[in-house]
């Protein structure tokens, strides 16, 4: 069997399998979100960053 001659054929056939692949794994449903009870729990017990810092003026802009 000469594959060189076979390679459209090959090449048809895989790009088959890709396409049936992606419809058949498209249906698949995505995981449930977890209740908002639970996020919320979450999120208290979260620790919070706050940074503050003065807005450099046109001229500190400039000096840079």
């Amino acid at each position: 069997m000469n594959i060189a001659k076979n390679m459209e054929t090959i090449f048809l056939s895989a790009v088959a399998v890709i396409a049936l692949t992606g419809f058949a794994t498209a249906a698949v449903p995505a995981k449930h979100a977890a209740p908002a009870a639970v996020v919320a729990k979450a999120d208290a017990n979260m620790p919070v960053v706050v940074v503050s810092a003065k807005r450099l003026t046109a001229a500190e802009k400039a000096a840079l």
